[in-house]
């Protein structure tokens, strides 16, 4: 690796709360923080290429950069077609930006996306809408045809009544 090419990523209010969090934490941490400068010129480099190539390459990742070889995660073979068409534009923003990329390979990969985990949605019925239920399973015919409905509306008021 030439490390005369490589130009620092420079934090500043771009960066993210995460992205500092997981910076602090790499740099405290001793055997961590030897990552920390290749974190940053991956972080560095996957920005220059989402700045060089159109929105729909958003997806793509940069997997690593070593030996003046990119190696780009695609998430399918249809967008890598597309991409390869894309390369010498690439290739050409990156030497400007000080990349020394002599070689891009596309590895054509599922790339997790990391979402939270949202807790189920509970119905919240209004106070007013729980006693109309009530009312109405009170006021039903006790007949066999109402017999699934009474029950129903038993077990729908009971499960929202505070």
């Amino acid at each position: 690796m030439r490390s005369s090419s490589f130009t620092p990523y420079q934090q500043g209010s771009r960066q993210s709360p995460a992205l500092k969090d997981a910076s602090d934490f790499l740099r405290k941490h001793d055997k961590l923080a030897g990552l920390l400068p290749a974190v940053t010129r991956l972080a560095a480099l996957q920005a220059d290429c989402a700045t060089a190539l159109p929105a729909m390459f958003g997806p793509c990742a940069v997997l690593s950069y070593d030996s003046e070889q990119l190696v780009l995660a695609i998430p399918n073979a249809a967008l890598a077609t597309r991409l390869k068409q894309q390369l010498p534009k690439l290739q050409d923003s990156l030497h400007k930006r000080g990349w020394q990329v002599i070689a891009i390979r596309l590895k054509v990969q599922v790339i997790p996306k990391v979402t939270e985990e949202k807790p189920p949605k509970q119905l919240q019925l209004p106070s007013q809408a729980l006693t109309a239920l009530a009312s109405l399973h009170q006021t039903l015919e006790d007949t066999p045809a109402n017999r699934d409905l009474k029950a129903a509306l038993a077990t729908l008021v009971k499960r929202h009544r505070p």
